[in-house]
């Protein structure tokens, strides 16, 4: 009786192994972050790129680019420096190399071998040219498994995502609350019909001010309003504006002074109590970490087009959590960064709004193009109530969206943009 005991016992507990073996091998494959109806090829499945192909879109200022596999996955990514295109083009190029033959899929490891085998590491043409092909392999790895990339970076930790529009007066405003917008950036680099200079006096000070005035009696107490420096103005006259404009209670002050004096720029932080947000000129984790400690924004800009792409905007966002600053994604290039972006910022906890794509560069040639994507994407994305659903716009394998068959003939013989020089009445430049 006693053997027959242990026989049993000894039977059960195998049994229970078994079963705790198959449940947790059914439980891994259910964790997989994996869609079997939409993967375009099994997991294990030999995946290599095969061709870089580069496309100027010289109407948003950027340039697109497809990363094609041995699978027939096509990858998108967007790498830009505005004004700088042949230049940013000849440094993705470069990562031709590199990339044919490789698996997609290894995103991380691609990333730190690009920038970390680069003598001279970091800066805005090398970082954008990184973040035009670690959003393509994104895209792949997405499309590969089926999947979203934003499941891929943790899942939603949102359902849309809030956009501002932008506007310099108070005619513009109301075509931006006629959009449906219930945020906006107001820019404020001239007064009077003239440029800033180092201290200012009074009455360039009331003509902002009186601007600003107007487009707040129209938009409302309501509507949040960041008031837009632009790195424009010497530290002495942004201060100077910084106090006018705080009766307004402005949502934030974007690029109070040039980022290249963070020290300076903390110093200021301290003398207001409106947030400062700044960074879609910064690069990389490590820039904005210096940003974080020294306290001189709460609100970050990364442009996923310049940072380093969706796998350096992530590790941003996680530096921010910690250091209680929320995410504003700059995105005024193009709709494959802007979806890009908008998927980091759906995975993460701490977003509070996005940009979206400017057409400033966009000629009158009969092409009917939108800031939300028309020409340049398959399915333009819908705004409604100055949000963007993910469901129905981007929740598709990868990125979900595609390239509009006639984007290369849509920009054929579009020159490239440059950016406007600024110059002081005395001939002296001025920032920008």
């Amino acid at each position: 009786m006693k053997n027959l005991t242990r026989r049993h016992w000894l039977k059960g507990i195998s049994m229970g192994v078994a079963g705790l073996m198959v449940h947790e091998r059914a439980t891994a494959k259910s964790s997989e972050k994996i869609n079997y109806t939409t993967a375009l090829i099994n997991p294990k499945d030999d995946l290599k790129i095969t061709k870089l192909e580069i496309i100027p879109v010289n109407t948003l200022r950027t340039i697109f680019i497809k990363l094609h596999t041995n699978a027939g996955i096509v990858g998108l990514g967007e790498g830009t420096v505005e004004g700088r295109i042949n230049t940013t083009m000849a440094a993705i190029k470069e990562l031709e190399n590199y990339l044919i033959g490789k698996d997609p899929r290894l995103v991380a490891h691609h990333w730190q071998a690009i920038y970390r085998h680069a003598f001279y590491r970091g800066g805005i043409v090398l970082t954008s040219a990184l973040s035009a092909v670690d959003i393509a392999m994104w895209d792949i790895k997405g499309k590969a498994l089926g999947v979203p990339v934003y499941e891929l970076l943790g899942g939603l930790t949102r359902d849309r995502i809030r956009v501002y529009g932008q506007a310099q007066t108070p005619e513009e405003a109301k075509k931006i609350m006629a959009e449906g917008y219930t945020s906006m950036k107001v820019g404020v680099t001239s007064s009077r019909g003239r440029l800033s200079r180092y201290v200012e006096n009074p009455d360039f000070v009331q003509g902002v001010v009186e601007n600003v005035q107007a487009i707040r009696d129209i938009i409302g107490p309501k509507v949040d309003m960041g008031i837009e420096l632009h790195g424009d103005h010497e530290p002495q006259t942004s201060m100077i504006l910084i106090k006018a404009l705080e009766k307004f209670q402005p949502w934030f002050y974007e690029e109070p002074i040039q980022f290249q004096n963070l020290p300076l720029m903390a110093e200021m932080a301290k003398k207001t109590h409106i947030p400062f947000a700044t960074g879609e000129r910064m690069v990389t984790k490590w820039q904005f970490r210096d940003l974080l400690e020294l306290k001189a924004a709460s609100l970050l800009q990364p442009d996923i087009t310049h940072c380093g792409g969706i796998t350096e905007m992530k590790a941003i966002a996680n530096l921010a959590e910690a250091h209680y600053a929320g995410m504003l994604p700059h995105a005024k290039e193009g709709m494959i960064g802007a979806v890009a972006s908008m998927h980091v910022a759906a995975s993460i906890p701490n977003f509070v709004c996005h940009e979206l794509p400017s057409l400033q560069a966009a000629p009158n040639d009969g092409v009917e193009r939108s800031y939300l994507g028309k020409s340049y994407i398959t399915k333009p994305l819908i705004m409604k109530n100055s949000e963007i659903m993910v469901a129905g716009n981007f929740d598709g394998p990868g990125l979900g969206i595609s390239l509009d068959e006639n984007i290369i003939e849509n920009e054929k013989n579009i020159p490239e943009w440059e950016f406007p020089e600024m110059w002081d009445t005395d001939g002296s430049v001025k920032d920008h």
